[in-house]
């Protein structure tokens, strides 16, 4: 077999066909993800080694067309090859290859309760505990999740909340331009691990405070005005936008397909999804990129 730091040159259209390498931790929501792509017509393969990727392209390039999305399912059976998944991945690249990685994470909290509800041991637990056998996974899926085009952190989700985020973010990934979602979130409910880029909104007075917009969240006009009328406010957005810019910037030459900007407050309910309204209708006005306005924990409360 050829080794994976010299992979097999692609023969063909490997150019018209997309690659979705689809992984993660154990337990984070892998098959429920796979599950959802073949309902969007990806062709799904369960754990193939990436020094298998250029025949199966090959292979669904000469089915006319009628197979253009892969989506490869791997995980730690195949952890031999995480060391050079780096020269893999670019060297498929180069060749044309239109490859992406979605991983799916989950806290390690998370993990333990859905291992422990199916009664099942981690697969590299051995003779450790469940812990250990999480801990020695995320240090050999590292390299993978370093690589990662799409992250999601699955742990607040449950599988048909897992099911639309996918369709949610690759239903269109046929439209080259970039993706940004605009998540905001409570950090009394931890950070979102799978944010490029975070920041934090909790400088602006809480309206929580004040009874009349206490049971209103950010999407809804009183309380939106009411933080965007704050000092610093429109300021801070004016100011992030423009360090977004040089960063946007940066990930459209880079090719990558998905951004995610998360703003946070302290429980997700009024600053943070009021700043994050603004600041994705700001960014669908002045750039090219597609723009997603979630909130992760609204309604929590």
């Amino acid at each position: 077999m050829t080794d994976a730091s010299s992979p097999a040159a692609i023969e063909g259209t490997g150019d018209d066909v997309e690659v979705l390498l689809l992984t993660g931790m154990s337990g984070a929501g892998r098959s429920t993800a796979a599950n959802a792509l073949e309902d969007m017509d990806w062709y799904v393969v369960d754990n193939l080694p990436l020094q298998m990727i250029p025949p199966l392209v090959e292979l669904v390039a000469r089915a006319d067309g009628s197979l253009p999305k892969v989506a490869v399912v791997t995980d730690v059976r195949t952890r031999q090859m995480f060391s050079e998944l780096k020269q893999t991945l670019s060297a498929y690249r180069s060749q044309g290859l239109n490859i992406k990685v979605l991983f799916l994470d989950a806290s390690d909290d998370a993990l333990v309760r859905r291992f422990e509800s199916v009664r099942r041991p981690h697969p590299l637990q051995g003779e450790g505990t469940l812990i250990d056998g999480i801990s020695e996974e995320r240090t050999a899926l590292a390299p993978l999740r370093d690589q990662s085009d799409i992250l999601i952190d699955t742990s607040d989700l449950n599988v048909h909340q897992l099911r639309a985020q996918v369709h949610s973010l690759l239903s269109g990934t046929d439209d080259h331009r970039l993706h940004i979602t605009v998540q905001s979130f409570g950090f009394k409910y931890g950070v979102p691990v799978d944010a490029d880029h975070m920041a934090d909104v909790r400088f602006l007075p809480n309206p929580y405070w004040i009874p009349q917009l206490r049971g209103q969240n950010g999407t809804e006009a009183p309380v939106r005005d009411y933080v965007l009328a704050q000092n610093g406010a429109l300021a801070f957005v004016d100011r992030y936008l423009g360090a977004l810019d040089v960063v946007i910037e940066g990930y459209e030459h880079e090719n990558r397909s998905h951004m995610t900007i998360a703003l946070g407050c302290t429980g997700g309910k009024h600053r943070s999804v009021a700043m994050s309204e603004e600041l994705g209708r700001r960014l669908a006005e002045r750039t090219s990129a597609s723009v997603t306005v979630r909130h992760r924990d609204l309604g929590r409360e």
